[in-house]
C-alpha cells in the first residue's frame, strides 16, 4: 500500500474539482498467476501451503486498502456509489475488486476512465507496482497520473508541459486539456537536447491559445545534467505542482538500460507527473 494514501488523495482532490466520479480499484491473487511459481517436485501439501499464504497476503492486503479507502470518505465526505450509479449532482467514487490478471484488469477498466491516478512505482523493486503503471501506459490509450509518495497540497494549479515534439507528448497535452483550462500559470518547456522531429514549442502556444489557455515558453538545459533532471529542476523553479510530458519516445527497453527522462521522472519526480504513451 506504499503511496496509495498519496494517490487516493489525488484522486479525491480532482474528483472535487471536476465533480467527477472516483472509482478506487484492487485487484486480488489469481491463482492462474500462482500457479507458474509452483516449482517441480513440490509436494501437494507444500503447493496448497503457498496457496494458502498467498491468499492470506492478498486478503490482508484488500481489508488494509478497503479501510484507506473508508477513512478517505470520512474525512472528504464525497459519497459512495455502486460503479454503475450516476451521480449527476456532484463528486461520487466507488470501490471496486476484482481477482484475475492484474495487467489485464488494470489495462481494461482504464479505457473507459477519463484520467487515471496511480503512485509511482516503489524504487526499491516493487514489481507489481510496475507493471500496473505500464500496463495502463501502454495498453489503456488514457492519461496517466503517477504520485509521489507525499502528494502536493495542489495539483494543475501551476502547471509545466515538457515538450519534445512527439506524439506522446501532444497525447499528454490532450489528456491534460481540461487542467490546464483551470490552471493559474502553464509553461511550456522545452530543451534541444529533449526536442524530436515534431513542432516546436511555439506551436503548441498557439495550439493552447486556440483552447483559451495562455502559455508561456522558456528553454531550459545545461551541460552538466541529464535532461530530466534538468526538467525536474525547471519544474521546481515554476514552482508547479503537475508535470505533463509523453511517456518514453524511445523504447521501453532502451531506457531501461540506458536511462532516458521517461524513466528518471518515474524514480525521482515529487510532484505528480501527467504521462501518456
Amino acid at each position: 500500500m506504499s503511496n496509495a494514501e498519496s494517490a487516493l488523495q489525488v484522486g479525491g482532490y480532482l474528483t472535487s474539482m471536476f465533480n467527477a466520479h472516483l472509482s478506487v480499484l484492487h485487484v486480488g491473487t489469481d491463482m492462474q498467476e500462482i500457479g507458474p511459481l509452483v516449482g517441480e517436485g513440490m509436494s501437494g501439501a507444500m503447493v496448497e501451503d503457498m496457496i494458502a499464504a498467498a491468499l492470506k497476503e492478498s486478503a490482508s492486503r484488500l481489508k488494509g486498502v478497503h479501510q484507506l479507502f473508508n477513512d478517505f470518505i470520512q474525512r472528504t465526505h464525497i459519497p459512495v456509489v455502486k460503479a454503475e450509479t450516476h451521480h449527476p449532482h456532484g463528486p461520487s467514487a466507488s470501490f471496486i475488486t476484482h481477482t484475475g490478471h492484474t495487467r489485464s484488469i488494470v489495462s481494461f477498466q482504464a479505457r473507459l476512465s477519463d484520467l487515471v491516478v496511480v503512485r509511482q512505482p516503489n524504487p526499491e523493486g516493487d514489481v507489481s507496482s510496475s507493471d500496473t503503471l505500464h500496463a495502463v501506459l501502454f495498453e489503456s490509450g488514457r492519461g496517466v497520473i503517477i504520485v509521489p509518495p507525499v502528494a502536493t497540497e495542489t495539483v494543475g494549479r501551476r502547471v509545466c508541459i515538457g515538450w519534445n515534439g512527439t506524439v506522446e507528448a501532444a497525447s499528454a497535452i490532450h489528456h491534460a486539456l481540461p487542467l490546464l483550462r483551470r490552471a493559474d500559470a502553464v509553461h511550456i518547456v522545452h530543451s534541444p537536447a529533449y526536442q524530436r522531429p515534431g513542432p516546436d514549442a511555439r506551436h503548441v502556444a498557439a495550439f493552447l491559445a486556440r483552447h483559451d489557455i495562455a502559455a508561456t515558453i522558456h528553454k531550459f538545459g545545461s551541460d552538466y545534467r541529464p535532461v530530466g533532471e534538468d526538467m525536474l529542476a525547471t519544474a521546481h523553479g515554476f514552482d508547479a505542482d503537475l508535470l505533463v510530458m509523453g511517456a518514453y519516445s524511445h523504447s521501453r527497453l532502451r531506457q531501461m538500460i540506458l536511462g532516458g527522462v521517461t524513466r528518471h521522472m518515474l524514480e525521482n519526480s515529487d510532484i505528480a507527473v501527467l504521462m501518456s504513451r
